[in-house]
């Protein structure tokens, strides 16, 4: 499995960075948070933390949003994420994609469970507690968003947010022909300038995924900086929200 994810290559060297909880007025946020309603293990940690600099960046990410969208927000679908939250969602997506299949996780043959760990694994990071392979959105340097509009309707990006299909690729709409596809390929890429105009890197499979600093951000800019090291490893080695 971990072939299918290269970038847990990248060596990290934590910066020590702290976190800091999100204020419920500096964005717009699902609500409730998805998970959280689904019963995963937060425990007393919340959803809507992240590394200091990356909460700042965002902020600036959505005033430059508005100027060119007014009264437009990025909403916020996820942020921090524990290894034990990220480990119970793989496994209700694992039961997802085998009940798809009219199969049972519990009687899964070995070759069965692998191959289907390949779909589940398209949009989902590997649990880890190695603190060199940490999953993304425990390092608190990752977010998933979309954008709300000045009526504080989601603006339309071709497909929801967590769907494991092609459709969360990127670029998917690019080539669109109907008006609706064209206009979340537009929507997509608006989404992804604003914020790489900040250095977020999107995910190369999902349009909602966005970091810096961490493995996948630094594995993605691999061609111009080949010797880069990611700064944020897990969150919690490096020290809780202020």
């Amino acid at each position: 499995m971990s072939s299918l994810k290269p970038y847990r290559a990248v060596p990290i060297r934590e910066c020590g960075e702290p976190m800091v909880m999100l204020p419920r007025e500096a964005f717009a946020y699902f609500d409730p948070h998805p998970y959280v309603e689904l019963g995963a293990p937060y425990g007393a940690e919340s959803p809507w933390m992240l590394r200091e600099s990356i909460f700042a960046s965002l902020c600036t990410a959505q005033q430059n949003l508005q100027k060119i969208r007014p009264n437009w927000k990025i909403m916020l679908f996820d942020a921090y994420r524990p290894n034990a939250v990220q480990a119970f969602m793989v496994a209700r997506e694992l039961e997802a994609v085998a009940k798809e299949e009219g199969l049972s996780v519990a009687t899964l043959r070995e070759s069965e469970r692998e191959r289907l760990m390949g779909k589940v694994l398209r949009v989902w990071g590997i649990p880890s507690t190695d603190p060199a392979t940490p999953p993304p959105h425990s390092t608190g340097a990752v977010f998933d968003c979309t954008l709300v509009d000045e009526t504080g309707r989601e603006v339309d990006m071709g497909s929801p947010l967590d769907e494991n299909s092609e459709r969360s690729c990127p670029d998917h709409f690019a080539t669109a022909m109907d008006r609706a596809g064209q206009q979340a390929h537009l929507n997509r890429l608006l989404l992804r300038d604003i914020l790489e105009a900040e250095g977020f890197r999107r995910h190369f499979s999902e349009w909602w995924h966005f970091s810096r600093g961490d493995q996948i951000a630094v594995w993605i800019d691999r061609e111009k900086a080949p010797n880069a090291v990611a700064i944020y490893g897990r969150a919690d080695l490096a020290g809780g929200p202020k």
